[in-house]
């Protein structure tokens, strides 16, 4: 009776939620973590908490893959790098900069919408290249493997999708 409980409680939507609210907790919290241990890391960026909705709610999604995660992060965070070198920052500069970097991920089938903020971020911050490995490549690079550790070993749903040939 207990036995059929659990596999119960383990096979229903609030477990399911539950698991994933917790698995983009401790993801959120090992990247901000990295301030605590080396100050000059950033390891955390706004448009992270978006990616953490569609890697645990949506691992299935084409958008949640690793190709679409990286890919998209750092082009749109380039995009908005260059624009900061090379025009000053308006309102036409920011647009421009967001489309761009949304028709840039759909040619190069990286798309993924919390990217989507990223020129955003980086015109209204006013950041440096440096911007570009940490938090963009390094957190990118934690939210994968946390991502691929999480799928494929605590909800065994298994990351990255298997495309079929």
């Amino acid at each position: 009776m207990r036995l059929h409980r659990f596999t119960a409680l383990y096979r229903s939507r609030i477990f399911t939620v539950f698991l994933a609210g917790m698995g983009a907790t401790v993801c959120i919290f090992i990247m901000a973590q990295g301030a605590q241990i080396a100050p000059s890391y950033l390891g955390i960026m706004a448009p992270f908490g978006a990616t953490m909705v569609i890697l645990f709610a949506l691992p299935k999604s084409p958008l949640a893959q690793p190709k679409n995660i990286l890919g998209g992060h750092l082009l749109t965070t380039a995009i908005g790098l260059i624009t900061l070198y090379y025009w000053e920052v308006t309102p036409i500069s920011i647009a421009i900069s967001v489309g761009l970097g949304v028709s840039l991920m759909m040619l190069t089938n990286t798309l993924h919408p919390p990217a989507g903020a990223n020129p955003i971020l980086v015109l209204s911050l006013n950041v440096s290249w440096d911007f570009l490995f940490t938090p963009v490549l390094s957190g990118c690079l934690i939210i994968i493997l946390f991502g691929w550790f999480y799928h494929n070993c605590i909800s065994r749903i298994g990351y990255p999708l298997r495309l079929k040939p």
